[in-house]
């Protein structure tokens, strides 16, 4: 199954900075009909409007606020592709006093509006025709950093549930990818002290770009990605990417 998002119509979360904004022009420079920036802050997105014109449509949609979620898929009835690239994330560790805190708070928005947006837009997607549905998760999901243990929780649950959604928007023809990149040259990544060893966002929509037209479920874009990818490859392939229920 592989996906190519020429003349398609997408929907990015987080669209207004940092990967989402990028996100947003590289499938514009792909050739994508329209994009819907979706942003807590119509405001935030207005300037992606006022460059691209209609090609963008500012949409509210807070992943923390349920009710958002369900208007914009409302509004956003024709899209093709999901790129669910929000999240937060706090410094903590494991025994930092706002573990607890952090983690329910990551977890909140890092798995829980993942799961509401499967929610909203799969059913949309069947509807025009299976389409896609990306998840930027993190090498995070797969090791856990200790000054970000509460954030690396998340995205290691955020990774196993964009496992299970693989496997169940299959059966409507969706295809499902999981964006897994290491320190990015974006605010968040600037606030949390990785920026010196931070690397484009390009990589990471371009990788995205890639691994649609591929059809990956795995997308490594970065050095630090593809490092952890060498390792990681077979068992993903061999476990994570078949059906062990099959007799």
């Amino acid at each position: 199954m592989s996906f190519d998002v020429k003349d398609k119509i997408a929907l990015v979360t987080g669209a207004n900075r940092g990967i989402g904004k990028n996100i947003v022009e590289t499938l514009l420079k792909h050739g994508a009909k329209k994009v819907y920036a979706a942003v807590r802050n119509l405001d935030s997105a207005m300037f992606l409007v006022d460059q691209y014109g209609d090609k963008v449509v500012a949409i509210e949609l807070d992943l923390g606020k349920p009710s958002t979620i369900t208007n914009a898929a409302k509004q956003a009835t024709d899209v093709d592709l999901v790129v669910n690239n929000a999240g937060v994330l706090y410094t903590a560790t494991s025994i930092s006093e706002n573990a607890i805190d952090s983690l329910t708070k990551e977890m909140d928005i890092n798995v829980g509006g993942l799961i509401r947006m499967a929610q909203a837009f799969a059913p949309i997607l069947k509807n025009n025709g299976g389409g896609a549905f990306a998840q930027l998760n993190s090498v995070a999901s797969m090791k856990n950093f200790a000054d970000f243990s509460t954030y690396s929780a998340s995205k290691a649950a955020a990774y196993s549930i964009t496992q299970g959604l693989r496997d169940k928007l299959e059966e409507q023809g969706t295809l499902v990818v999981s964006v897994h990149p290491g320190p990015i040259d974006t605010d968040m990544a600037n606030d949390a002290g990785l920026g010196e060893i931070a690397q484009p966002p390009e990589l990471v929509s371009e990788g995205l770009i890639a691994g649609l037209k591929n059809g990956d479920f795995h997308v490594f874009p970065d050095d630090m990605a593809k490092q952890i990818w060498g390792q990681y490859e077979s068992y993903a392939k061999n476990i994570v990417e078949v059906n062990l229920m099959e007799e």
